[in-house]
């Protein structure tokens, strides 16, 4: 009898450019019931590209994370100030549990805070994606709200920050 492996994948991250866009609604129509116009997507890789990250398995792309910033009060400290909000983050099935998410965060993040001033940054998540707010919490986030129906089909969303 002979092992069984696990197939290794060795990823990449960098930012996303206007040429990915296609493959990066593409993942978010087979990942999320969530979807957005090609413009709004278009805005935010211009007006923040440097928080706009694809990972790449092979030169191809199997994930994506999407951010702006914003101006508001925060979650973690009740003032006004610099927001980083992680609008979108999606990997294919297949290539889950492989650090793939947790890198694009990580890539994110550190741009919100390096190259936007970014002092917090908040998302929303489902309240029945377990997976999903288990990478969070490992990355310091904290649950500050729920808000009802959120989501189009009427699930409720934790608000999810950390202090940067």
């Amino acid at each position: 009898m002979g092992e069984l492996l696990e197939k290794k994948y060795e990823f990449t991250i960098r930012n996303a450019c206007e040429m990915d866009l296609d493959k990066i609604i593409e993942i978010n129509m087979k990942c999320l019931p969530e979807h957005y116009p090609r413009f709004f997507w278009l805005e935010h890789l211009r007006k923040w590209n440097k928080a706009f990250f694809v990972a790449e398995i092979n030169e191809e792309i199997v994930g994506y994370v999407m951010c702006r910033v914003e101006i508001g009060i925060g979650h973690i400290k009740p003032w006004i100030r610099k927001l980083g909000h992680v609008i979108s983050i999606a990997v294919l099935e297949k290539f889950r549990r492989r650090g793939i998410g947790k890198a694009l965060m990580i890539s994110a993040m550190n741009a919100l805070k390096k190259e936007y001033n970014v002092s917090e940054v908040y998302l929303e998540v489902r309240i029945s994606n377990i997976p999903a707010i288990r990478l969070y919490e490992q990355l310091g986030f904290k649950k500050v709200k729920i808000i009802k129906s959120y989501y189009l089909d009427g699930e409720d969303a934790y608000v999810m920050a950390k202090e940067l």
